[in-house]
């Protein structure tokens, strides 16, 4: 049985663990508001874009954009996995690493060649440990999730997408759904698919000087709206899932304290005892 000394000391560093877990709940709930907007204000503006390349493509028929087209057969498929750069977020990194597993397992049971492109740390720990013949370029990306990151990945994929390296581009993100709901998710990105649109809907405008050159401009910022939406939602979703994790640690940092502090009064009540007990035996040996 530990002695008294030993569980001060255990109990003096669960509570130190409790605070450094409280402060970095508070600092996720600060970046979860943060995340949380932007992601609010993004989702429109990938809606609207998605809703625009539809309309824009049925409107250009005659050609056919670079990264609209699709390949007649699939050789060789890029998966872009997205994670974090950090833990402590409970299972989110684990749920959304197991999902792309699988489906690139599914997807090289077909017959298709799989290369992953990481971005972020976890991603690429987990797939240097499991796959790494498989595993390609390893992107990190520090800070917030900019726009600028977004648009030198989707430069890398849309150019290994046109000089054939690669046939189709997945990538897979955690979707953020609620505060306590962060689902993985996957989409296709290259070939781009353009929203169908019902053929006897109005055109909304007239194009000048022409909807091809709206076409080539459009649908690679169409690529980068969508990586940046994603990296937004994988962003809100780790600060939500580290914040719940910091929260859960703490209460059981507080349950720890409680059985610690009981355990700590009844060695103190059994060595009071024991000192009573000893000086009644002495004094009536006297």
């Amino acid at each position: 049985m530990p002695n008294l000394k030993d569980i001060r000391r255990r109990i003096r560093g669960v509570k130190k663990t409790q605070q450094i877990t409280r402060a970095m709940r508070m600092v996720a709930g600060a970046k979860l508001r943060r995340a949380q907007n932007a992601v609010t204000q993004a989702r429109p503006y990938a809606m609207r874009m998605r809703a625009t390349l539809g309309e824009v493509a049925r409107m250009q028929q005659d050609s056919v954009h670079p990264l609209l087209d699709p390949r007649p057969e699939t050789r060789r498929v890029e998966v872009v996995v997205v994670t974090s750069n950090r833990g402590l977020c409970g299972a989110f990194n684990a749920n959304v690493l197991r999902f792309a597993d699988r489906l690139v397992a599914a997807r090289a049971n077909t017959g298709v060649e799989i290369t992953i492109t990481c971005v972020g740390r976890k991603a690429a720990e987990y797939f240097k440990r499991r796959r790494p013949s498989q595993q390609g370029e390893k992107l990190v990306f520090d800070g917030w999730a900019s726009y600028a990151s977004a648009a030198e990945l989707a430069s890398q994929v849309s150019g290994r997408f046109v000089s054939g390296v690669v046939d189709e581009v997945v990538l897979v993100f955690s979707e953020f759904i609620t505060t306590m709901t962060q689902t993985p998710r996957s989409v296709r990105l290259l070939p781009a698919v353009p929203e169908a649109a019902g053929s006897d809907a109005p055109l909304p405008a007239e194009i000048e000087p022409s909807s091809e050159k709206l076409l080539a401009m459009l649908v690679p910022k169409a690529l980068e709206v969508e990586i940046f939406s994603a990296l937004l939602e994988n962003q809100a979703g780790e600060h939500a899932a580290r914040m719940a994790a910091m929260e859960s640690a703490t209460r059981n940092t507080e349950d720890i304290i409680s059985r610690l502090t009981l355990q700590f009064n009844r060695a103190r009540q059994a060595a009071i005892t024991k000192e009573l007990v000893e000086i009644v035996s002495g004094a009536e040996a006297l």
